[in-house]
């Protein structure tokens, strides 16, 4: 079978960078040891291996696809998938103990769905909506409501959805319009449309929870009017049996990826009966739901270095096989061809993907530790992690997902014109890819999230707290001798950052929002890269140990050289592109001011 991911990789960043064994001495997840962390993941992979990836193709092949009827038609793996999954905890898995949940650490249950993301990332993002959604119910939900919905989608009987975006709307949710009215029964009635809903209305499960935002009729403008609802396809009623409710599939979107993962248009109270059962207080829809979609950003980061990673796998395997060409210093022209793998071009290639792929899983790993460390401390501790968790969220959704494209692209580009062609994966891991970039709000809205909001954040104490843990690594690696010029040139490009932020801030006293803003997405993409370098950084320190300690097998010292080199790879060949940056954002130039359209043409 071909190699989709590496668990050699998985195991050196859970256990050696990571130190996933920190996270079994907080009460929640002191039932748990190492040894059972990895037999945990090692099943994931048997999963993935037996149902999940040989199903990569064909679900490709095979799309969901609108039936005229009101529902989508998904090929059957999908719903063993969902049923095997399900009954191995691979959606619950994370749920609290009180929940039916094995209460695993998200850096275990979540470095599990990279698994599967690897394999086929169309099936996992079912699994990693009802996952959300649950968590979501339990979070701010009714006993009652927990007792109805929670089970049956753990059970994998039942989907979530988030159901969100508008046609008129888009990302822009304080314009959204679909309504809700109060009964005297216990429930709303809502009307409106929603539309690109993941995971809706497909078949290879009984029944759909859609957790929906919507504004009760009188609600305050803007976002502060916007409320939480459940608008069940089907209403459990109290004798147990289900009541069709007034939600209907007006079609599905065939999309350039992803086609095995049905993307639907919802109408809600075409007949005026759409039932719907408010979660938590009225009005506090979006706070609510901030808590999926920042996990779901998070897991749309993993997921994108995930498929690249797939995608890297895919092309290393290629030019372990494929001759093609000599090397310049071969003279005689009657020598068989070389590897491709042998050309510096090619290896220049793959290094890219390796170092994109490789840094970004860390950089998640990292955050899902750190929403563990949220829910096992308190105090001062806790709002430290939850502020780095914070700022690095918008990061790790924009990196993974832009230069994992980026990585894709260059598997396409190694295997020359096969690459293009549907006989090997990187075309479709490519396309697939894509939408990580659009999924959970833009790279231009995480932008604006990050030099909008998580940058100012406490008058500036992310960024602080995310400078004290770069130093941090900063001095470990100065203390190895040979990484010691890569922590200088880190800590220069922190400066350089701080720089940015000192010249962009006259900007932001003078209350020029519009220009402070104007060129987030290169801070995004500076950001981006000191960040990964930090990963790098912190992932060659641990292997310079291993090393020098000889704690390794014989057969393992290329794979510990091989972080040390590839840092060095990202550090002459990528981090460069921070500095480019920051000439850009200091740039007293604006080219993003258009008023006279004509001018675009």
């Amino acid at each position: 079978m071909a190699r989709y991911t590496s668990m050699e990789l998985i195991r050196y960043l859970l256990f050696d960078v990571h130190q996933v064994e920190t996270l079994f001495k907080y009460k929640k997840f002191e039932h748990l040891d190492s040894e059972q962390a990895w037999m945990i993941l090692e099943s994931a992979k048997l999963l993935a291996d037996q149902e999940m990836f040989p199903y990569f193709k064909v679900l490709d092949e095979t799309p969901a696809t609108y039936d005229g009827k009101g529902g989508v038609k998904t090929h059957p793996q999908l719903k063993k998938i969902i049923q095997t999954a399900a009954a191995q905890s691979w959606i619950g898995g994370a749920a609290k103990f009180e929940h039916g949940g094995m209460q695993l650490p998200e850096m275990i249950f979540n470095t599990g769905q990279s698994i599967f993301q690897a394999a086929n990332n169309s099936v996992q993002g079912y699994l990693g909506l009802s996952t959300g959604s649950a968590d979501l119910i339990t979070s701010f939900g009714s006993q009652a409501q927990i007792d109805t919905y929670v089970p049956p989608i753990y059970e994998g009987r039942w989907q979530g959805t988030m159901a969100l975006t508008e046609p008129q709307a888009g990302s822009s949710l304080s314009d959204i319009i679909t309504s809700a009215q109060e009964t005297d029964r216990g429930y709303y009635l809502v009307k409106g449309q929603k539309i690109f809903i993941s995971g809706g209305q497909h078949e290879a499960v009984e029944n759909f929870v859609h957790l929906t935002l919507a504004r009760i009729e009188g609600a305050p403008a803007g976002i502060k009017g916007i409320s939480l609802f459940i608008i069940p396809k089907f209403t459990p009623e109290p004798d147990g049996t289900l009541r069709y409710n007034d939600v209907y599939c007006a079609g599905d979107f065939q999309k350039m990826g992803q086609r095995g993962y049905s993307t639907t248009h919802l109408s809600f109270g075409d007949n005026d009966d759409c039932r719907a059962f408010l979660v938590g207080e009225p009005h506090k829809g979006l706070a609510y739901m901030f808590q999926m979609m920042n996990g779901a950003r998070i897991s749309v980061g993993q997921c994108a270095a995930s498929v690249a990673m797939a995608a890297y796998q895919a092309s290393l395997q290629y030019c372990l096989e494929r001759p093609q060409g000599r090397m310049a210093s071969e003279k005689d022209p009657s020598k068989p061809p070389t590897l491709i793998i042998n050309h510096a071009d090619v290896q220049r290639m793959l290094l890219t993907q390796k170092a994109i792929t490789e840094a970004s899983l860390s950089l998640a790993m990292e955050c899902n530790k750190l929403y563990d460390q949220v829910h096992g401390t308190s105090g001062e501790e806790r709002d430290n992690y939850l502020l780095l968790l914070e700022i690095l969220t918008p990061i790790v959704k924009t990196y993974a997902s832009e230069q994992g494209s980026r990585s894709a692209a260059l598997a396409i580009q190694t295997l020359g014109g096969y690459g293009f062609t549907t006989d090997f994966p990187v075309q479709q891991l490519y396309r697939d890819l894509k939408i990580m970039s659009l999924y959970e709000g833009t790279t231009g809205i995480q932008s604006l999230d990050l030099l909008g909001r998580k940058v100012n954040i406490h008058n500036g104490k992310a960024v602080k707290l995310l400078v004290a843990s770069m130093n941090a690594t900063m001095k470990e690696a100065t203390e190895t001798g040979r990484l010691s010029p890569y922590a200088n040139r880190l800590g220069i490009e922190i400066q350089r950052m701080g720089k940015v932020l000192e010249h962009l801030s006259v900007y932001l006293l003078k209350s020029d929002m519009d220009r402070y803003l104007a060129d987030a997405t290169v801070f995004m993409e500076m950001a981006g890269h000191i960040v990964i370098a930090w990963q790098w950084l912190k992932m060659a320190v641990v292997a310079s140990h291993k090393i020098k300690n000889s704690d390794f097998q014989t057969n393992h010292l290329a794979f510990y050289e091989g972080k040390i080199h590839t840092m060095e790879f990202f550090f002459k060949y990528e981090l460069p592109h921070a500095e480019a940056c920051a000439k850009t954002l200091e740039d007293q130039l604006t080219l993003t001011n258009i008023k006279d359209f004509d001018m675009l043409y």
